[in-house]
């Protein structure tokens, strides 16, 4: 059988750059190279397209060191819509060479400028298969605002909050103390439109609330003021399957002494919280946040895949918090780990993930 050529495209634009990096180092060790050819492309924090080195190691999780994409002076040329998806490289002294025709790509992508619709919508004018989400799931869950707006209007439930535009809250930081006041404390203030948890903070006195919207505007000029919701905080892997999305087993964040799961946390393997998959459920429990996460997955029109974070109250309610259309695929990251407790491995969910994009 010959092999399908995928570009491994990572890096990007977004404050979320190295966790990309990273991410790809994971995908670059596992990929199943007996079926698929492969050709790293970064993006460099400047927006570049250059051809980068197939080399695992390059890109390590390390949080003394984050990986990032480097312009080596290289330029990826993208095919033109309708012809031959041929990919080129120009060399720093001007020579061009062809990398061959290209089946699909795979984007690793976080953040604006790659998880947010845009990259998307550009490899859609191209005519470029693609894995992962398309341009309105991805764009709907990039805006924290937007999202909830859309799972609200299909019956989820989900946490209330309050948007603020920065110039409401340069014109009238009154009126915006006293809509976070009605949300009770504590409350988690984060840029509508950041990821992997740049830019959030527990709020759990008034008082800092000034301080809080001050690092969240640093990253977004539109933000959230959410209600802080009581209850086990759940995550549920989703992929688009032939036959329709289907739920992974749920995990679950325990946090033993962090206040939330932040950006440590998530990615630098930071103390105070456990990833843990499966999660202590019964089965109807489980069963009731599957079929929660395949219902916000299709509220938002979801493609691909996306991992669903959750809250489950003492009471058994559901309170679905985000999705998330490009979950971390670093080695503790909950969508690989849900994966592989499930009966999937690593190597098997890239090449479903490369095959659903195929399938488009």
């Amino acid at each position: 059988m010959d092999k399908q050529a995928v570009v491994v495209l990572f890096g990007g634009r977004s404050s979320e750059h190295s966790i990309s990096s990273a991410t790809a180092g994971g995908v670059l060790r596992a990929i199943d190279r007996d079926r698929f050819d492969v050709i790293p492309v970064g993006i460099t924090r400047e927006g570049a397209f250059v051809l980068e080195d197939d080399d695992p190691d390059k890109f390590p999780l390390d949080a003394a060191h984050l990986p990032e994409v480097v312009d080596n002076g290289t330029r990826v040329q993208w095919p033109e819509p309708g012809g031959i998806r041929t990919l080129r490289v120009v060399r720093p002294g001007g020579e061009a060479h062809d990398l061959g025709e290209i089946d699909v790509v795979l984007p690793l992508l976080h953040g604006p400028h790659g998880e947010d619709g845009t990259l998307q919508g550009f490899f859609d004018t191209l005519e470029v298969p693609y894995a992962g989400g398309g341009v309105l799931d991805s764009a709907l869950c990039m805006d924290k605002h937007f999202m909830k707006v859309a799972l609200q209007a299909a019956g989820i439930a989900v946490a209330p909050w309050v948007t603020v535009r920065r110039r409401e809250w340069d014109a009238a930081p009154e009126d915006v103390r006293a809509s976070a006041a009605e949300l009770g404390l504590p409350v988690f203030v984060k840029p509508a439109r950041a990821g992997s948890s740049v830019g959030v903070s527990k709020v759990e006195n008034a008082a800092d609330l000034d301080d809080a919207l001050a690092i969240a505007f640093a990253e977004d000029d539109k933000v959230l003021i959410e209600t802080g919701v009581v209850g086990r905080e759940i995550e549920v892997a989703i992929l688009e399957g032939a036959e329709g999305p289907r739920a992974s087993v749920p995990g679950e964040i325990v946090l033993t002494s962090r206040g939330f799961y932040d950006f440590e946390g998530k990615y630098l393997g930071g103390d105070g919280v456990d990833v843990v998959c499966p999660a202590e459920l019964d089965g109807d429990q489980v069963a009731a946040i599957q079929a929660a996460g395949v219902r916000a997955f299709e509220a938002v029109d979801g493609r691909g895949l996306a991992r669903v974070d959750m809250f489950l109250t003492t009471e058994n309610g559901i309170v679905v918090n985000e999705l998330n259309t490009m979950p971390g695929f670093t080695p503790i990251s909950m969508f690989p780990k849900c994966w592989i407790a499930s009966g999937l491995s690593y190597r098997e969910l890239i090449s479903e993930l490369i095959d659903a994009g195929l399938r488009r």
